[in-house]
């Protein structure tokens, strides 16, 4: 008898993370690509800040 393959947890959405709640207002922590608009958000890196799904970058400088 074949052993039954355990199914894996597909990763769900955690666009939850990237907003906070103070009081009645919802706060952002990232900021959205500026080419593709309300909803999708920048990745942040150690040296830059890119757009997962057209690749838009912002490079962050040393001040």
């Amino acid at each position: 008898m074949a052993k039954k393959k355990e199914h894996k947890k597909k990763p769900g959405s955690h666009k939850y993370k990237h907003y906070e709640v103070a009081g009645n207002e919802l706060k952002r922590k990232q900021k959205f690509c500026p080419k593709c608009g309300v909803g999708v958000f920048m990745a942040k890196h150690k040296d830059r800040e890119t757009c997962g799904q057209c690749g838009y970058t912002e490079f962050i400088g040393k001040k």
